[in-house]
């Protein structure tokens, strides 16, 4: 285990609209805004995303299992963004509901907005973390300087 201490810096409110691209959108603040650390929470509804729904099994590096949601759910969701270099690294685990049926997975692609998506947003100061590629997981990992 790593950790590191810091603050809260800004707080932004954020709403994302019908039709948006939430992850493309997302990233396009982070870099207008020049957040390099961050934590938020997600709460609305999307129609379209690819998502990963766990590892076929559990070895390292993981060999993802994807699956595309294409109709409208309920989404509550948390995740964190940290620069690997100039690019925002966006990981975002969520809960996803459909006429009663929930699927939980971490949203990756692909990402449509249903109606409204409401996210607060919370810049990280004081903690010098980055998230660059990990070979040996096959993933991108949060790294501390």
């Amino acid at each position: 285990m790593e950790y590191r201490t810091g603050s809260i810096g800004r707080v932004l409110i954020i709403r994302f609209d019908h039709d948006d691209d939430f992850l493309a959108e997302l990233k396009q603040l982070i870099l207008a805004e020049k957040i390099k650390s961050g934590w938020f929470q997600i709460l609305g509804g999307v129609r379209q995303a690819g998502v990963v729904t766990g590892p076929k099994e559990p070895v390292m590096p993981p060999e993802p299992v994807w699956r595309e949601v294409n109709e409208a759910r309920e989404v509550l969701g948390t995740g964190s963004v940290h620069m690997d270099g100039e690019e925002p690294r966006i990981h975002l685990h969520a809960a996803m509901g459909h006429h009663g049926n929930t699927l939980t997975a971490c949203i990756r692609e692909n990402t449509k907005v249903y109606l409204i998506l409401e996210m607060i947003l919370f810049e990280l100061q004081g903690i010098d973390a980055s998230r660059p590629w990990y070979e040996k997981g096959g993933f991108n990992r949060l790294t501390f300087a």
